[in-house]
């Protein structure tokens, strides 16, 4: 284990702070939610790695790549720290609990004073934002388990009262603990929001496990057992707290160890939710006659060895071919049981916690399925792991707890880096599908029971993807830079053509004048335009052509006379040094300026103006029935153009064609100054360009999605565990 992180880290430093004796009661939960805290924080910083990975591969400048990362160095040096400091907090919060505040309903909703808001910072002011939001979801969420919670505390603990609470594992405290810990954090506010959010996500998210384990260790020690809980939903709500207390209760004489409860502590929850649901149905509990024989641990997993990972032999040249594969998972196991044998001739049956543990996986399965962020050949090759997955989590249900477990590390991998499939893709010489594919087979035919495997795989894996990243990366970097320089060229050209275009119409200027504005001075302002931002020359050429044009004018008064003598040999010296940077007609150019010179002096002369040119004819105003129908178009956009302006460099999207093909692509960059959305394929070259408006009315018409990015087992666990809750609620 873990040192900064697990239970021997925590008995070297329980009596740190503090010399009070913690309840004997308190002590197992103590150990187990450190634990569990310390495998969540794990996995909270391996995905702000990612993230920031990602914002440095994806960012606009290289200030912004250095600073995000500098952001990742500053948090690999410290991370130990802040989890030791973290844990420590945690630890000494069962020692010395503070009062919480009381969790009525009323109190769910509340929000951050606004007198207290604004006297900090801006930067405090949305770290308090996101910690406020964090701890009302929270709070929300698990209102029942943390108001049980907070009453068996206050039992146990002295000088704790219904009027002044204590519960050691209130979100408030959690994430204050968190907040002190990255203190010790050089980073900027972004990165610290972006620490807080995979904070929510992987530990404040998954408390419930954690409280529900706690509330059970409890109930065991007889610490309130038959707390009654009367919420929003009623007398409903108050029967389900029952059915989850008894659960509760069988649960205590099947759980293990101690070490492994708070790893299996995810799916002690969904058993729970399982089990509230049946209990909801009127189905009541599973009894057992005298001649069946309950197998389970060991056992099951030995009787599972004869299922056949690959059922459909003849699919293995081509995995990836016809419709995924569904199985029913509780019918095969059945089957096996049925088939087997036993020493005292009784009937085996499956234990209802491994009946739950199997549906368990055919529902995530489910999801992966149904999943439409999956592309089509990912999603074909996955569903061929149904059982292998089922050999892991029956032996090790740590699955479903450790974000760092070594299949579903993989499983995520693959839909991950599978993202950018389309159906229409080459598969047979793609590297990636034939990378993907032979890790699929070697599961299918070597996995015995060894989980190691799936660490071999998947480390495999990843040394294959930072190759073929760094090459995409390469190819994606060149393409973003030309995207940008064409962008910026075309604007150049534009803005070039309208400045000399607006001076030229107004008058009729004598053809040597007009010929080196357009086909000389032009190409140096374009040059101009580009290196603006470090010569800050583009002013100045705009100012030549000014000045050329009032040379030209005939000049009556003593003081105009006096400024065109001062003007002309600074102008002619400008033009000629900027026509020679251009290279323009080289071996005409002092015939070139001499015209020039020649019609300057013309001008001088004059005594007449210059002609004026005929004014171009006035363009008619839109009718007020067009006006009307942009209106209507720009409200029914308006939302689309919100979800378009959400979209962030990295991010993965689906277009589908009117001829019904579809193909995936990332956006690679946003081109602000263009209105340019840039979108690159898996492979870093450039596949489609759209403006905002044409993104909006993509979405609108439904031809294009934006792909859900986060952790294939992370989504089909939310959408379980969400899925359950609904139906028990």
């Amino acid at each position: 284990m873990n040192k900064q992180s697990g239970i021997h880290y925590l008995r070297e430093h329980r009596e740190a702070g503090s010399s009070e004796p913690v309840p004997v009661e308190v002590t197992r939960i103590r150990d187990t939610v450190v634990a569990g805290l310390g495998d969540l924080l794990q996995g909270a910083f391996d995905a702000v790695d990612d993230s920031l990975f990602e914002l440095a591969n994806n960012a606009r400048s290289n200030n912004e790549q250095n600073r995000y990362f500098e952001a990742m160095r500053e948090i690999r040096i410290k991370r130990k720290g802040v989890e030791r400091h973290f844990q420590n907090t945690v630890a000494q919060f069962f020692a010395n609990p503070p009062h919480t505040v009381q969790l009525h309903e009323d109190t769910l909703g509340r929000q951050a004073n606004a007198d207290n808001l604004a006297l900090v910072g801006n930067d405090d002011l949305e770290e308090q934002v996101a910690l406020n939001a964090m701890i009302t979801k929270a709070k929300a969420h698990f209102q029942g388990p943390l108001i049980q919670l907070q009453t068996r505390f206050s039992h146990v603990y002295d000088g704790a009262s219904e009027e002044s609470p204590v519960n050691p594992m209130a979100p408030e405290h959690l994430c204050s603990a968190f907040t002190e810990a990255i203190q010790a954090l050089e980073i900027q506010i972004r990165e610290r929001l972006i620490l807080l959010k995979q904070f929510d996500r992987y530990v404040v998210s998954n408390l419930g496990m954690l409280l529900d384990e706690a509330n059970r260790i409890l109930v065991q020690a007889g610490v309130i057992p038959n707390f009654r809980y009367h919420g929003k939903t009623g007398p409903q709500h108050s029967s389900a707290t029952e059915s989850q207390e008894s659960s509760e209760s069988s649960a205590a004489h099947e759980s293990q160890s101690s070490g492994d409860q708070g790893s299996n502590a995810v799916f002690e929850q969904i058993h729970q939710l399982l089990a509230r649901q049946r209990a909801n149905a009127g189905i009541p509990s599973r009894q057992y006659s005298s001649d069946i024989r309950v197998i389970g641990g060991n056992e099951l997993v030995s009787l599972l060895a004869a299922l056949p990972l690959n059922t459909q032999p003849d699919a293995q040249l081509n995995l990836s071919e016809g419709d995924p594969l569904t199985i029913d998972l509780l019918s095969v196991v059945q089957q096996i049981l049925a088939q087997a044998q036993t020493n005292d001739g009784k009937k085996p049956a499956l234990k209802e916690m491994d009946e739950d543990l199997i549906n368990l996986v055919s529902m995530l399965f489910e999801f992966i399925l149904d999943d439409y962020n999956l592309s089509a050949p990912v999603q074909v090759l996955i569903s061929r792991l149904q059982i292998p997955i089922l050999k892991v989590v029956i032996k090790d249900k740590s699955f479903f707890s450790k974000t760092a477990h070594p299949a579903r590390k993989l499983l995520n991998a693959l839909a991950r880096a599978g993202i950018g499939w389309s159906n229409s893709d080459e598969k047979a010489r793609d590297k990636l599908y034939e990378k993907i594919h032979s890790i699929v087979q070697r599961i299918l035919s070597e996995f015995d029971g060894d989980i190691t495997l799936f660490e071999t795989l998947n480390e495999e894996f990843e040394e294959f993807l930072a190759r073929e990243n760094r090459k995409s990366s390469l190819v994606e970097q060149r393409t973003r830079e030309s995207e940008r320089g064409r962008i910026k060229s075309q604007k150049a050209q534009e803005m070039v053509d309208r400045v000399i275009k607006e001076r030229i119409a107004r008058y009729r200027l004598p053809e040597p004048v007009h010929n080196i504005l357009i086909n000389g001075w032009s190409r140096f302002m374009f040059l101009a335009y580009l290196r603006d931002d470090v010569e800050h020359r583009w002013q100045e050429s705009v100012k030549v052509v000014d000045d050329l044009i009032w040379c030209l004018h005939p000049h009556q008064e003593d003081t105009e006379r006096d400024q065109w003598v001062r003007v002309v040999p600074g102008l002619l010296k400008s033009l000629r040094a900027g026509l020679e940077e251009v290279s323009y007609n080289a071996t005409k150019l002092d015939d070139t300026m001499s015209l020039l010179k020649h019609e300057l002096a013309e001008a001088f002369r004059a005594s007449s103006s210059m002609e004026v040119a005929e004014e171009p004819p006035a363009q008619e105003e839109p009718k007020d029935e067009a006006k009307s129908q942009a209106e209507p178009e720009d409200a029914v956009i308006a939302e689309f153009m919100a979800q378009v302006d959400s979209l962030e460099i990295g991010h993965w999207v689906e277009f589908r064609l009117v001829n019904g093909a579809s193909f995936r692509c990332k956006l690679s960059a946003i081109i602000e100054e263009a209105d340019c959305f840039v979108f690159v394929n898996r492979m870093g070259l450039k596949v489609i360009e759209k403006t905002r408006t044409d993104l909006a009315h993509e979405m609108r018409r439904g031809r294009m999605t934006r792909l859900e990015q986060g952790a294939l087992i992370d989504r089909a666990l939310d959408a379980v565990v969400g899925s359950l809750r609904s139906k028990t609620a």
